[in-house]
């Protein structure tokens, strides 16, 4: 994968930084009768300075493709942005990225026209999406004046969708990685956590073919009630 960012980049050097046009980049997919197994889903993951999108930054970013019910290694995305302005002494210990990894990384508007080429405008799923989603909307949008909407599906509601009884000691992703016999490699990487949420969203997309949801309607659908369900049981 950096070989193939590589090769990009040097198609793009020259390119005025800012000189790309918004509206020529891949457009978002909205979920209709695709059949999953013809779907092409991205998995993300990032890391960021903190858990406040107002005032923290993306500094990483892993994702993984999966298709045809297979996840493709060699259809994968992991970079660190080059953001040697910021200061990571409070998060440094959770992600491992350090001072000399930000000055070393890739240039921003660089990395997330590539990203954006690369997703291509699949649906993305992510555990707990909320909070990937709020960090790269608001990185593209300052970064590249982007604002299209993708399509977002959330994995920490996927697994107990299709798992509803499932005691699994927690909600988090090592508690389902565990209950599954999942080994994580190197928690808090960005890519690393990526490759464990593909893995649990495979189990649940096995699970929904059983339940004959077909569909990337069907799935997001699925997610809705689920969702619904969980806010009326808080009242």
């Amino acid at each position: 994968m950096l070989e193939q960012i590589k090769q990009w980049i040097e198609h793009r050097r020259g390119v005025k930084i800012g000189s790309h046009d918004p509206g020529n980049l891949p457009h978002a997919k909205t979920p209709g009768e695709q059949l999953l197994t013809d779907c092409r889903l991205i998995v993300l993951d990032l890391e960021t300075t903190g858990l406040n999108a107002a005032k923290d930054e993306v500094i990483a970013i892993g994702a993984v493709a999966i298709r045809g019910g297979i996840i493709h290694l060699g259809d994968q995305f992991d970079l660190i942005l080059r953001r040697p302005e910021l200061d990571i002494r409070e998060t440094v210990l959770i992600h491992g990225i350090g001072p000399e990894a930000l000055t070393q990384g890739h240039e921003i508007e660089d990395a997330l026209l590539y990203l954006l080429e690369w997703m291509n405008g699949d649906p993305i799923l992510a555990y707990h999406s909320a909070f990937d989603q709020k960090f790269l909307e608001k990185t593209l949008k300052a970064q590249l004046g982007y604002t299209q909407p993708h399509t977002w599906m959330d994995v920490a509601d996927l697994m107990p969708a299709f798992f509803p009884n499932t005691k699994t000691g927690g909600k988090g992703l090592d508690n389902w990685a565990d209950y599954f016999g999942l080994e994580v490699s190197e928690r808090h990487h960005a890519a690393s956590d990526a490759l464990a949420t593909a893995e649990l969203t495979l189990i649940a997309l096995n699970k929904a073919r059983t339940e004959g949801v077909k569909t990337l309607k069907g799935l997001h659908d699925k997610l809705h009630y689920h969702r619904r369900l969980q806010n009326m049981h808080r009242y």
